[in-house]
């Protein structure tokens, strides 16, 4: 009953109420020979029995149909599919908990096939009220998956500012699904990064690294590897080589446009950065990470800049502009004072004479760079740390003291091995005597 109403939705007919399955049991029929007259009575009667389909095989075979429509891309049929379920899955959330995962992957379907086909408005409506329902109900799965189809459309329609509201206005519940997580975490340091918040952004995509699986999802950790990249640039720290090939060298194609990036930052050349975003500007683009890449040229010239002032000990403005390929010496004289008002380098600048004079290199240690650096490292340990105790399983009795063996009873029992040790030799002085 369930595959008819789904196939009939899913080719545009009208659905109906799934009714009971009717199983007939018949027993042999009289043989031809029997004479008319012979008495009615005698014949065999027909047994009939109806048995229900329990509501959890009604939905995995509508999950079932939702999932193979979506594997051959056919998204309108998927949509109406799952649109046409939504109302029958209502009626049986209430009273049947076994439903809650198979009733979360069914919205799964629906807000996916609705984005594909470019009508997630339509469906956002839909989709919280169902969260708002599963909040209320106290259902854990559903929560989780339509938080993040919910956040993932506003992401795709650059609906930033709403998504982050509703982030800030809900809370995910981390022990139902791993994966569920890992997108969450991925989806909130996406927000976060184009909220200018880099450094949270950081942790949760390097939280979310940590959490997906090693040996699937390979698409899904790409668009992390990806994202990391662009955000650690932004910080204004540079990459290790490992996030560029990943595992058995995996990413490596995918990720040689932002290798190049990574080395025109590193370089501080501008014309080299510019050449890069043009070049790949289809790859930034499709991976939505045009906004933050385009973000990196103050990086650049500020890594240029750096360079500049550890090599000369005074250089003209005019050179700079030359040499940071600015528009005009203004430019660079304006470039220059922003830098040495947010310290990244230490020199002064000679209006008069139109020059940028570098102060003495200080020893290192006498800073509190060290004590940043070593205090980004225990905090980085401290959450692994943390979510390693918050990972663990214990068993369900493990505060209870153990129940005493009671097998020793004789008469032996509660003696030390001290005082055993003693009865032997005393039975043994005994035995020689």
């Amino acid at each position: 009953a369930a595959a008819a109403a789904a196939a009939a939705a899913a080719t545009g007919g009208s659905t109906a109420e799934p009714t009971p399955m009717d199983t007939s049991t018949t027993p042999d029929a009289p043989s031809s020979s029997a004479s008319p007259g012979e008495d009615d009575g005698a014949s065999p009667t027909t047994t009939r029995t109806t048995t229900t389909v329990p509501a959890e095989v009604e939905t995995y075979v509508v999950y079932l149909v939702a999932a193979v429509l979506c594997r051959e891309k056919a998204w309108s049929g998927a949509a109406r599919v799952a649109l046409a379920y939504i109302p029958r899955l209502r009626e049986q959330h209430g009273t049947r908990r076994a439903l809650e995962p198979l009733g979360a992957k069914i919205y799964f379907y629906l807000a996916y096939a609705h984005e594909k086909l470019g009508r997630f408005e339509a469906v956002r409506p839909t989709l919280l009220a169902a969260h708002r329902t599963a909040c209320l109900r106290h259902n854990e799965h559903a929560q989780a998956v339509l938080l993040n189809a919910l956040v993932r459309g506003l992401l795709e329609a650059n609906l930033v500012d709403a998504a982050f509201k509703l982030v800030s206005k809900t809370t995910f519940p981390e022990s139902v699904s791993n994966n569920q997580f890992c997108r969450y975490l991925y989806y909130t340091g996406r927000i976060q990064a184009m909220q200018l918040d880099y450094t949270d952004a950081y942790t949760k995509l390097m939280q979310s690294m940590r959490k997906a699986p090693a040996n699937t999802g390979l698409g899904f950790r790409r668009a992390v590897h990806k994202l990391a990249v662009l955000v650690q640039l932004l910080m204004g720290e540079l990459p290790v080589r490992s996030m560029f090939e990943g595992a058995k060298g995996s990413m490596r194609t995918h990720m040689e446009p932002y290798l190049r990036l990574t080395r025109a930052v590193r370089r501080g050349s501008l014309h080299e950065f510019e050449k890069v975003l043009v070049e790949h500007d289809a790859v930034f683009a499709r991976d939505k990470t045009k906004t933050l890449a385009v973000r990196l040229s103050q990086n650049v010239v500020k890594t240029g800049l750096r360079r500049l002032n550890i090599s000369y000990s005074r250089i003209a403005l005019a050179d700079v502009a030359d040499k940071l390929q600015l528009e005009s010496v203004a430019s660079a004289e304006c470039v220059v004072a922003k830098a040495i008002k947010d310290g990244v380098i230490d020199a002064v600048i000679d209006h008069d004479r139109g020059f940028m004079r570098s102060k003495e290199v200080t020893d290192v240690y006498a800073t509190n760079d060290p004590q940043k650096a070593f205090h980004r490292r225990i905090a980085f340990c401290l959450d692994v740390h943390n979510e390693a105790v918050k990972a663990m399983a214990y068993p369900p009795d493990a505060h209870k003291k153990p129940p005493e063996d009671k097998k020793d009873d004789g008469p032996d029992a509660g003696k030390t091995d001290e005082e055993l040790a003693k009865e032997i030799e005393d039975e043994l002085g005994d035995d020689g005597l």
